[in-house]
């Protein structure tokens, strides 16, 4: 369940047919590329974006990643996939996600993915202060 306790981004979206397998049920896949969308609504909602982060020097790239499925999604099912930042150090970040069925709220899948930040030679670094301002608020 989302918590009541931090921020916590909410994007919606119908399911497009390319994400479905043949039983037009959405692909295991695919979910792995809402929380990429979660998480860049995310970043976006707090008033920044990847782009500008990695314009800036950085990366963060994903290191482990995880998926409950509890209830498949269908082809133009309306979704809503929440996003928040589960637990943050100084060089990694860990965001939660659950996607549900928009209308409802009845939670679909659960999440996490586990970043480590980089530069763009790939160095371990700290995570910047502006994003990192962003743990449990």
């Amino acid at each position: 369940m989302a918590p009541t306790d931090r921020f916590v981004a909410e994007t919606s979206f119908h399911v497009r047919y390319a994400e479905t397998d043949a039983m037009r049920i959405v692909h295991h896949a695919s979910h792995i590329v809402y929380f990429e969308e979660g998480r860049s609504s995310y970043a976006r909602k707090r008033g920044s974006d990847y782009a500008s982060f990695e314009r800036s020097g950085y990366f963060l790239t994903v290191s482990e990643v995880h998926a409950r499925y509890i209830k498949p999604a269908q082809y133009d099912q309306m979704l809503t996939i929440r996003c928040w930042i589960e637990e943050m150090k100084s060089r990694t970040l860990t965001f939660a996600y659950e996607i549900v069925e928009a209308a409802s709220g009845e939670i679909l899948v659960t999440g996490w993915s586990k970043h480590i930040c980089i530069t763009h030679d790939g160095q371990v670094t700290k995570i910047p202060d502006a994003w990192r301002s962003w743990a449990n608020t």
